[in-house]
This record gives structure tokens, C-alpha cells and sequence, in this order.
């Protein structure tokens, strides 16, 4: 099979997919869709910022694509492909499984006209739509994100998304114990219950304050290098997505195909 979009995936990219991806469901109709082909669909909607509706005709049909979308997401599927390509691309790093600390930041998105669950509107961004709370290794790598309305404080949605850390499997939390932060969490209240709910070590990283332009800060440029990968697939500058769940789906999904390229490109 040959590619047509520079989104697709190369055979050695499905095939790492491949074995993660569920089974036909026992009776009915034997499944007669490629997957390849489903996959591709779904990355190049991330990649290109496309509708559902506004596939190109040479997928298959679009509510086949959205279909296999929303039940992978709704099983799980997406989450089990990306931690699992997570621990490839640390491991291929020479890495332990758990990172020993993560960066935690946040960022505020402008979100569609007709989207309405979950929007507010970020003061200090001066952006009406939603906030996307993320936990990134030393790599870069996500391990968690929790989307809320762009109006939550940075401390409540980033204990949201600390606990989903926290709730990770003991192979890829065990070694944490630093958590790397902004001024916006600054504060002895959230220090103390990062400290005495999940036991690990919360360090503030301050910019310098005789600069006044942009710097990078030691430790806090690697989750901002992330936001960028995030920003290079058009369907996330925007948040297109009804519900805060598809949006983190969105996002797991583009640091798959993220992944997928640093194992397989």
C-alpha cells in the first residue's frame, strides 16, 4: 500500500499499531474495512483540521471512520496505544519506564462557535473557550492532559491531572517524585497537597524577574516544545470537539502519530 498524505502511516507505523488495535466482534458480518485505512483517515482529520464530513472520498466513508473513532475512544483504545508507545520511545531513549519528574502547564484555546459543554473564559489569556491541563516527561512526552473550561484555575485543574498521574500503573509512576511547575502554581495550598496527597516534590520555576522578554526556563521549555508539537496539527488550534473527553482524545492521538514517527519514521 502507498501513501497519498503526508499523515498516513508507513507500513512499519501499522504494524506497531497493529497488535494494539481490538478484534472483529464475534457473529455478524466479517469486518470487511482496512484499518490501515481507518487509521489514516483519523490522523489526517487531526493533521489537516478537517470535518468528519469533509474526508476525502478515497477513505472509507466518514461515518465509518467516526465510528471506529468514538468506540476506541470510549473503550479506551487510544489511551492503551499511547502509554504503551510511550514506553517504546523511552525505552529507545534508554530510559526507566517512569520518568523520576514531569513538567505540568497549561494552555488556554479558543474553542468553535457551536461548541458549549465545558467553555469559559481565561482571564489572564483573554481566550473564551477551554484550558488543556498537561503533564509532559523529560522527552517531552505527554502522560496525562485533562481539558476543562478555560475559566478553571491552573491549581484545580492541575490536581486533576496530577491524580491521573497518580492512577497510572506503578511501572510508569513509581520513580516520581518531582513535579516541575510555573508561577500559576505557585502557592503553599497546592504545594502542600501535591506534597501530602501524592507524595511528590513540587518546585516552581520563575522567570528572572529583570527579563522581560522571552526566555527559556530551565526545565519549563520542554512542555512548551510540546504545545508546539500540539499546535502543528490544525484540528488542535482550534477546539473543535462537543465534549472535554474527545478533545483529550484529539490530543493522545496527535502524540501518537508524534511517537509513531520517532519509532518508525
Amino acid at each position: 500500500m502507498s501513501t497519498s498524505y503526508p499523515s498516513d502511516l508507513n507500513l512499519e507505523e501499522f504494524e506497531l499499531l497493529e497488535s494494539f488495535l481490538p478484534t472483529a466482534k464475534p457473529g455478524g458480518r466479517p469486518r470487511s474495512v482496512d484499518l490501515w485505512q481507518i487509521l489514516n483517515a483519523i490522523f489526517y482529520l487531526i493533521s489537516e483540521g478537517c470535518r468528519w464530513r469533509a474526508l476525502p472520498h478515497d477513505f472509507p466513508a466518514w461515518q465509518t471512520v467516526y465510528t471506529y473513532f468514538r468506540q476506541w475512544k470510549k473503550d479506551g483504545t487510544w489511551i492503551k496505544i499511547h502509554d504503551a508507545l510511550h514506553d517504546y520511545c523511552r525505552i529507545a531513549d534508554s530510559r526507566q519506564l517512569s520518568p523520576s519528574a514531569i513538567m505540568l502547564d497549561s494552555q488556554s484555546v479558543k474553542s468553535a462557535t457551536r461548541v458549549h459543554e465545558a467553555v469559559g473564559y481565561d482571564g489572564a489569556k483573554q481566550i473564551k473557550g477551554r484550558k488543556r491541563h498537561m503533564t509532559v516527561d523529560c522527552l517531552g512526552l505527554i502522560m496525562r492532559v485533562f481539558v476543562s473550561a478555560a475559566s478553571m484555575p491552573e491549581r484545580e485543574g492541575g490536581k486533576q491531572v496530577l491524580q491521573q498521574v497518580h492512577q497510572m500503573s506503578p511501572e510508569r509512576q513509581s520513580r516520581l517524585f518531582v513535579v516541575w511547575a510555573d508561577s500559576g502554581y505557585s502557592g503553599n495550598p497546592f504545594l502542600v497537597w501535591v506534597m501530602d496527597t501524592l507524595h511528590w516534590v513540587l518546585e516552581v520555576v520563575l522567570r528572572p524577574k529583570e527579563q522581560r522578554k522571552f526566555v527559556l526556563l530551565p526545565k519549563r521549555w520542554v512542555v512548551e516544545r510540546t504545545f508546539g508539537w500540539l499546535m502543528n496539527h490544525r484540528r488542535l488550534v482550534r477546539d473543535y470537539e462537543l465534549l472535554p473527553a474527545t478533545a483529550e482524545n484529539m490530543i493522545y492521538l496527535a502524540m501518537i502519530r508524534n511517537m509513531l514517527r520517532r519509532l518508525a519514521g
